[in-house]
């Protein structure tokens, strides 16, 4: 599939759930976000009808997000289900690490490649101030979990928080070099604006080359992540719903008011 920019869309994000364990500061208020009511939320069979057309449109690559990924049930199944279509060649899944222990070996097995966890300092204190209600032993148990059970490359994702964790971003990159982890810096970003960075370690904010799309938990495409465009996959059919995503893919974003990074998983 190519848009009007000659990009050659071969990456699909989705968002499997807009629920977290965590509630980090630069993805939610403290308070939470309402939920979606379960049935607007995607069942396995529809993720993978989604995932089934796309694959036969171009869809190479699939990257599991959230909210948290690993909070919707079952989740290996879903991964089971994407790596039998013969067309994809790479499941990723962006997760901040708390299950990993329980579920890095199952998900491996059942065709999982690849993950990014969040990891935005090694200062406990700080770690809970910056996700509310997460525990840094538990993430580190997560990477390790990782690492055992040879989801590779394991790349780290340090969000830059102005003001508040410019200072340990060097005890993370040193961190990194030691258990041979990427590590990926992200600035902090507005939707509502539209501003947005190039991430260093990465090929995030770079609209020139970004070949992607994403689908939300509860079923519409999304050519950018900081647009408003948005097409239901349930209203107009999934084919239709990707002709009109690639067909008004902009050239860079501008903004949105249509979805927060907690429900479109960055």
């Amino acid at each position: 599939m190519y848009d009007r920019f000659n990009r050659n869309i071969t990456y699909l994000r989705i968002s499997v759930t807009d629920r977290c364990n965590f509630r980090c500061e630069y993805c939610m208020p403290a308070e939470g976000v309402q939920w979606k009511k379960r049935e607007e939320i995607l069942s396995f069979d529809e993720i993978l009808n989604v995932v089934k057309i796309g694959a036969r449109l171009g869809i190479k690559k699939v990257r599991l997000t959230g909210g948290e990924p690993m909070v919707r049930k079952d989740l290996p199944e879903l991964v089971r289900m994407i790596s039998a279509i013969p067309e994809i060649e790479e499941i990723g899944m962006t997760t901040n690490g708390v299950f990993l222990p329980q579920y890095a070996h199952e998900l491996k097995a059942a065709g999982l490649n690849r993950v990014n966890i969040s990891l935005d300092t090694l200062n406990p204190e700080k770690f809970k101030k910056i996700t509310r209600l997460g525990n840094l032993d538990d993430v580190l148990k997560g990477i390790d979990a990782a690492i055992d059970a040879e989801l590779f490359p394991v790349k780290i994702n340090f969000v830059r928080i102005k003001g508040e964790n410019e200072e340990d971003e060097e005890a993370v990159r040193a961190f990194c070099k030691e258990k041979d982890l990427k590590i990926r810096f992200i600035r902090q970003m507005d939707l509502r604006t539209g501003e947005f960075y190039t991430v260093e370690g990465g090929e995030g904010g770079i609209c020139n080359i970004c070949n992607r799309l994403r689908l939300t938990s509860d079923g519409f495409l999304v050519p950018c992540l900081h647009s408003n465009q948005r097409f239901n996959i349930r209203e107009s059919g999934i084919e239709e719903a990707y002709r009109q995503a690639v067909l008004n893919k902009p050239k860079t974003g501008y903004g949105t008011t249509t979805h927060e990074f907690s429900n479109i998983g960055g």
